[in-house]
């Protein structure tokens, strides 16, 4: 198996060469950039923290090499991005009348305006902390932005140092001159040129930028928590002093000062990254929003409403009569959310029961819920308060929900609860009916705008009562559930999952077809991966699209020449989870899903992948999905034996993209697919392909 972390650090490689490409618009590359550094952010919080407390308890002899390799390649990136910035980034952006000007590069007449902006909007704001015998090194925040100052007292020539915390609500660039002079700067910079009005009667020998990133895994008992809101508030609070695993500071700074300070924090001079650009490059995506330059952006586009969502109020009968699908983001969230708005304000809905891993912050979702339940809907929410990095938004929903009314649970101890389900019970002619909706992603209406994923609206009755099964686990605390038509996590998902390969294998062994495609964004689980090899070995052909982590070494002779590995990258965020076993004999079995193939989605989340039932729907996600991916490849690079990726298309991105397609067929054609439900088939499902 290709190592777990040297995979993501691959990934991150990927998205740099985004950032690389003269294809890609040029602010997009901007924002591609900035991407990188985000995910180096987590990857140092969460998998760099965990091999640095290995290497610390001596849990593995080979653990200190190892961690040498990651901060080695890890450096190598760094490099790669910063050089990006230099010799590609700034230079397009000067070619475009975008000037961005860097420490000390200000003409007289821009010094002179940050100098009154800077007495007027950000000194007042600066509070300098010294450090001496009577000032000790202070906790910083975890990946909060610093200056180190080296001063001096003229009359006793003495050294002294001090740090000044730069505050989070200034803005990170600023935007100086105007017209054809405009300019842009990191704020970063512009404190640096009037630092010394900080230390009047000192003498300013330099200053240098500087961040700390920190242990920040959540570390919560929950069996001797007794309250697990409050016991997550409360560890979210100790992340500010969680253990420093990675330094970042200005490459000008002289090497006593580096090593002061990474003796201050505790951590090795491997753990420092220098460098000669923005320390956070993560800040650099708000420059998109200050540049009005929609050239240099991918098109605007639109998404699609299909016409069966064109009424919001007939929106129960729509999906009592036929399932629909939609794809997101080229086919419209908007539905998702009216079907909860609807339900909130149907007289006729008695409950409305929802999963909420990660939402917007102004969330529509939420409203609903809370609108319902002041209508007096029985709303039952159930809220993840691990879901990592949006630990405090989600508390906050969840004491908003419950003053509106709404039960809140939160999911079963040890799991975190990553399902995707909406299940709304109406009071109808005959009887209490269910309708579900089932997705791949967040009910997040801004994040649908920007990946990939899945919805499921379905009256099915099997369907339903599954996803109502999977409330009562989730709110009773159910152990033993039997669910005949969904695969959910931890009970069955991986057992489902080895049975269906271990079919194919089966097939492909007695000579009849076999076939696997499975679109996620990371394989790691051992057995599932033991399963694939076996499976190529015996002839069954795999095709796999793994947008990140990918642990599963393909095209080795006599293991896995039968598997190829594609990873999508692109404008939108492959984000979908897509499973399609060929089942010989009978009908293919296509599944949707939350669940990653990892043994985190199998063993330690409560997960739930779906099928498709509906023929049309299938074939649909055969000729419109599938097949796009299997022949549009400028988005695609495979990985091959030695854990490079090369372009599937000589000319790169320059060839057809997938996701250019899949924005093509939602603009040719925007109602849904009908299913065979549907008595009277309306033209537009006639045009479907």
């Amino acid at each position: 198996m290709f190592n777990r972390e040297l995979s993501w650090l691959s990934f991150d490689r990927r998205v740099l060469e985004l950032a690389e490409d003269s294809t890609v618009p040029l602010l997009e590359r901007v924002r591609f950039l900035s991407i990188v550094s985000s995910n180096l952010d987590e990857f140092f919080e969460i998998r760099v923290a965990g091999i640095m407390q290995q290497e610390e308890s001596a849990s593995h002899p080979a653990t200190r090499e190892f961690l040498q390799e990651v901060l080695r390649r890890a450096h190598d990136l760094v490099d790669a991005q910063q050089k990006c910035w230099h010799t590609q980034i700034l230079p397009s952006l000067a070619n475009e009348g975008i000037n961005f000007r860097v420490s000390g590069k200000f003409s007289k007449d821009e010094q002179r305006e940050l100098s009154e902006r800077f007495d007027r909007d950000i000194l007042p704001a600066l509070t300098p902390l010294a450090i001496d015998p009577s000032h000790p090194f202070p906790v910083l925040t975890n990946k909060g932005l610093y200056l180190l100052a080296l001063l001096r007292d003229p009359e006793t020539k003495e050294s002294r140092r001090a740090v000044v915390p730069i505050p989070r609500v200034l803005p990170r660039i600023l935007a100086i001159g105007s017209g054809n002079q405009r300019a842009f700067t990191l704020l970063s910079y512009a404190i640096q040129l009037f630092i010394e009005r900080l230390f009047p009667g000192l003498e300013l020998c330099g200053s240098w930028a500087f961040r700390i990133t920190r242990n920040s895994d959540l570390y919560v008992d929950e069996e001797e928590s007794g309250n697990l809101l409050e016991a997550i508030e409360e560890e979210i609070r100790n992340l500010r002093k969680g253990a420093p695993v990675r330094l970042e500071i200005e490459s000008s700074a002289p090497q006593e000062e580096l090593t002061w300070l990474l003796k201050s924090i505790g951590l090795s001079p491997e753990n420092a990254f220098m460098t000669d650009g923005p320390v956070n490059m993560m800040r650099l995506s708000s420059l998109i929003d200050l540049v009005p330059r929609p050239d240099l952006l991918y098109p605007h586009f639109t998404p699609t409403t299909p016409v069966e969502f064109s009424e919001p109020n007939k929106i129960f009968s729509r999906i009592a009569k036929q399932d629909i699908l939609l794809h997101h983001p080229y086919e419209s969230f908007t539905p998702v959310v009216d079907f909860i708005r609807q339900a909130a304000s149907d007289p006729t809905v008695v409950a409305i029961k929802l999963t909420l891993y990660r939402t917007s912050g102004d969330s529509p979702v939420v409203e609903a819920l809370k609108e319902a339940a002041r209508n007096g809907k029985q709303v039952t929410a159930l809220v993840e308060l691990r879901a990592r990095f949006d630990e405090l938004n989600n508390i906050e929903w969840a004491r908003q929900l419950e003053e509106a009314g709404a039960h809140v649970v939160y999911g079963l101890a040890g799991l975190k609860t990553h399902c995707k389900a909406c299940l709304i019970v109406r009071q109808e002619k005959n009887g209490l009916r269910r309708y579900a909706h089932l997705g791949t992603g967040n009910y997040n209406p801004k994040t649908a705008r920007l990946y990939t994923d899945f919805s499921l609206f379905t009256a099915d009755e099997e369907i339903t009562a599954d996803v109502g099964l999977l409330f009562n686990v989730l709110t009773g605390n159910l152990s033993k559930p039997n669910f005949k038509h969904l695969y959910v996590a931890p009970f069955y998902l991986q057992r489902g999952i080895l049975d269906l390969i271990a079919s194919e294998t089966s097939a492909a062994q007695a000579g009849r077809k076999a076939s696997i495609f499975a679109k996620v964004n990371s394989l790691v689980d051992p057995d599932v991966i033991k399963a694939l090899y076996l499976a190529s070995q015996a002839g069954v052909k795999i095709e796999l699209i793994v947008r990140g982590i990918c642990c599963l070494i393909p095209g080795v002779a006599g293991k896995s020449e039968n598997i190829r590995v594609y990873s999508v990258l692109g404008r939108f965020l492959e984000h979908s989870r897509l499973f399609r076993f060929e089942n010989s004999g009978g009908e293919p079995v296509i599944l949707l899903g939350s669940a990653d193939w990892m043994p985190r989605n199998f063993l330690r989340r409560v997960e739930c992948v779906f099928p498709l039932k509906d023929k049309l729907l299938r074939k649909r996600i055969e000729k419109e999905i599938t097949q796009t991916y299997a022949t549009c490849l400028g988005d695609s690079k495979e990985l091959i034996a030695d854990s490079s990726y090369v372009a599937r298309q000589p000319e790169g991105r320059k060839a057809k993209q997938a996701q250019e397609v899949f924005l093509e067929i939602a603009a040719s054609h925007s109602p849904a697919i009908k299913s065979e439900a549907s008595k009277r088939p309306s033209k537009s499902a006639q045009r479907q392909r």
